[in-house]
């Protein structure tokens, strides 16, 4: 639901802006209210999940996303539905880190791979859907009730979710007690809400410049000072930990190398290919004059291959760890390659641009073959006690790769088009996301080799203990 509504959005906001009279500013923060406040409340949501139980917390994150979608839909100005769009991702922010930690939770071993799996192809169906459901919502309802249909379309999908919460989800009420429990104030204590603030400060001052386009050269000194806050934040967990109390996020797992490198290996990935789908959206629509329905048809291999490739790797990802990771990059990078070759040969008047459809399937199963894969991994060696928080730091690099990765990609892309053709310029904007993706590549194979170092040295040394990799043994 919360990735499908923002592929959904996606294609809806011209309709929006001639229905409601929204100005370009309008638009712009009906998507970044709601990636803003999705980013910014991860980590604290996560942590709020660890402690008081997962399964209460993601049906409140449901319930939120659910009322506010139905306040989007009736909206009757633009300022209402921007509201509701931060209210959606509050609801987004509380959900998404309780089903990596509930994951974390209940699977061992090969399961847990392939629970990440099953994760993934949900990713890629809805990523598949979003598009072209919304393009068909849009043209059956007309310009006044398209668009709310749109937004509505998740009420029924929220009730379901919540009923079969309370049906599937072991005690989900239990949340709900610990939260009364907690006004003795250990509960308090233990949600860290100094360190909650400082992060969510920090993250905010980081995201805000590249959310919001066209502002002041002045937006930009938040970057620093969001810096500094990170800074802060970081010494008040060490506080935190050194006198005993519950930190936030407990810093000693960036010193696990497998959450270090996998954190950085999805950071790097999202700032890069997340930005692919925005340069095809672009190119089809305004560059070659299709319409928003057409452009959403050239996702659809993509990710239905991306949900494929998504449960085989989970299946495997216990046997062969990184390699598989290693092998999506490389074929992600092809898929980026062949993009760029058949762009070429469209201009050159050689080829369809429907080949795209092709190419852009390599991009798709190198996305399915990465993102589920990497996070069993990046997670497998991390406490459970700060699973959700965890899951939440490395959900944060996604949000932050994301948002940085398409505001200087499509800047490089608008920038070229200055001076030359909307072939030219996309073909600029994918040749910078190759080398993103390139380096995080370069770390994932890295970490390969440390890996094997350690299993090296644990096989030659019989006082060490015998290396097992962690997605084997529970």
């Amino acid at each position: 639901m919360s990735l499908m509504n923002v592929s959904i959005v996606n294609v809806a906001l011209p309709s929006i802006q001639l229905a409601l009279d929204a100005t370009q500013s309008d638009l712009q923060w009906i998507l970044s209210g709601y990636a803003l406040t999705f980013g910014v409340i991860l980590v604290a949501a996560g942590r709020a999940g660890d402690i008081m139980g997962r399964g209460g917390i993601f049906l409140l994150g449901v319930a939120i996303f659910t009322i506010a979608s139905i306040a989007a839909g009736f909206a009757p100005d633009a300022t209402w539905l921007n509201v509701a769009r931060f209210a959606q991702g509050i609801g987004s922010g509380l959900l998404n880190p309780q089903g990596v930690g509930m994951i974390q939770q209940y699977f061992r071993g090969p399961e847990r791979g392939r629970a990440f799996g099953y994760f993934g192809t949900a990713v890629g169906v809805s990523v598949a859907i979003g598009p072209v459901l919304g393009g068909f919502i849009i043209q059956a309802g007309g310009l006044d009730w398209g668009w709310r249909l749109t937004f509505l379309l998740n009420v029924p999908i929220g009730i379901i979710a919540i009923v079969a919460g309370f049906m599937w989800f072991p005690k989900p009420l239990m949340s709900f007690a610990a939260m009364r429990a907690g006004r003795s104030g250990r509960g308090l204590r233990a949600l860290d809400p100094v360190g909650s603030i400082l992060l969510g400060l920090a993250v905010l001052a980081i995201l805000f410049p590249f959310v919001e386009t066209g502002a002041s050269w002045l937006v930009w000194l938040l970057l620093p000072a969001g810096a500094l806050i990170a800074w802060l934040w970081v010494k008040w967990e060490q506080r935190c930990k050194r006198l005993g109390y519950s930190p936030m996020v407990d810093l000693e797992i960036f010193s696990t190398r497998s959450f270090t490198n996998g954190t950085a290996i999805m950071t790097l990935y999202f700032l890069g290919m997340t930005s692919v789908w925005v340069l095809v959206a672009l190119y089809i629509q305004q560059g070659l004059g299709m319409t928003a329905l057409e452009s959403g048809l050239f996702g659809i291999p993509a990710a239905l291959l991306s949900a494929y490739a998504a449960h085989w790797a989970g299946k495997r990802v216990g046997r062969f760890g990184r390699n598989i990771v290693i092998g999506g990059l490389f074929i992600g990078i092809a898929g980026i390659v062949f993009s760029i070759v058949a762009v070429l040969l469209h201009e050159a008047g050689h080829i369809s641009v429907w080949w795209l459809l092709l190419t852009l399937s390599f991009v798709g199963l190198g996305q399915g073959s990465v993102i589920s894969p990497n996070q069993a991994l990046t997670l497998a060696d991390v406490p459970l006690a700060y699973a959700g928080s965890s899951g939440a730091v490395m959900q944060t690099g996604q949000r932050i790769g994301t948002s940085v990765g398409i505001a200087l990609i499509t800047a490089a892309v608008f920038g070229t088009l200055s001076f030359a053709s909307w072939s030219t310029a996309v073909i600029v904007g994918f040749v910078l996301i190759g080398l993103v993706v390139s380096l995080a590549l370069a770390v994932a194979y890295k970490d390969l080799r440390d890996r094997r170092a350690r299993v090296s040295l644990a096989a030659s040394s019989p006082k060490e203990p015998e290396y097992i990799d962690p997605l084997h043994h529970s």
